[in-house]
């Protein structure tokens, strides 16, 4: 017979005005390799149908599972029970829209974000079927991809002080984008057009150097890393200009 788990889990539908936020309270056993997601899925069939979450793909993969788990923003999919205490609160991520319960817009709050970074690959050429695509280096497109691997999960944005207390913060994920395109050889913008979009206190310099988003990212993608590296590429371009060097 396995643990008795008590979960306690917010509830508030934003669409019914007559709807409080409060926490209910759920018993359920525990059974082999059970994550949060099955939790709450059994919690969803057996006990209160009305229980809203995100899921999709239930492999870590899509994102959209995310929400607080005793106090850290994780993915349930990923989230073992085994790990967690008899006594489980699941909160949604903070900053997002609350849809309902555990359920956060997401969507919009990335939308705006990669409109805002333009994050899409800027050339003036033009798109020909019959030319042979443009080679890369094997070393340098697994650059590209190990930071291509961001779910956009939300999870780096809800345990960052900044995003939490500043709207216009761009966060860990957008200037993650930006790495990602300035090691492409086949976007076009200067270092400088790079600079401009994050070089304020919206981008590089509004981090307060916490490290909870790379604490939390589920796919251990290296944030902080690549904060560093773009602090340091926009300092060597402030040097190249006040001297002149090329």
């Amino acid at each position: 017979m396995g643990r008795q788990l008590k979960f306690h889990i917010f509830r508030y539908n934003p669409e019914d005005p007559n709807s409080v936020p409060h926490t209910d309270d759920f018993d359920i056993e525990e059974t082999g390799s059970m994550t949060i997601f099955i939790a709450l899925t059994r919690i969803r069939e057996e006990q209160d149908p009305s229980l809203q979450f995100d899921f999709c793909c239930r492999a870590g993969i899509c994102g959209s599972c995310a929400m607080v788990i005793n106090g850290r923003p994780g993915l349930a999919c990923k989230a073992l029970t085994k790990e967690l205490s008899d006594e489980i609160t699941l909160m949604p991520l903070p900053v997002f829209n609350l849809v309902g319960d555990l359920s956060v817009n997401t969507g919009t709050w990335f939308r705006s974000m990669n409109e805002k970074v333009s994050s899409w690959i800027h050339t003036d050429g033009t798109l020909d079927s019959n030319v042979q695509e443009e080679r890369m280096e094997n070393e340098l497109a697994e650059e590209i991809y190990e930071l291509e691997r961001c779910v956009e999960c939300g999870c780096c944005v809800a345990a960052c002080g900044t995003a939490n207390m500043r709207d216009d913060f761009v966060g860990a994920v957008a200037l993650n984008r930006i790495a990602r395109f300035m090691l492409d050889p086949r976007d076009q913008r200067t270092e400088k057009e790079y600079f401009e979009v994050i070089g304020t206190d919206e981008g590089v310099f509004g981090c307060m150097g916490l490290l909870a988003c790379e604490d939390v990212c589920p796919k251990d993608l290296p944030l902080q890393d690549q904060l560093g590296i773009l602090r340091r590429k926009m300092g060597w371009n402030a040097l190249k200009q006040l001297f002149k060097i090329k």
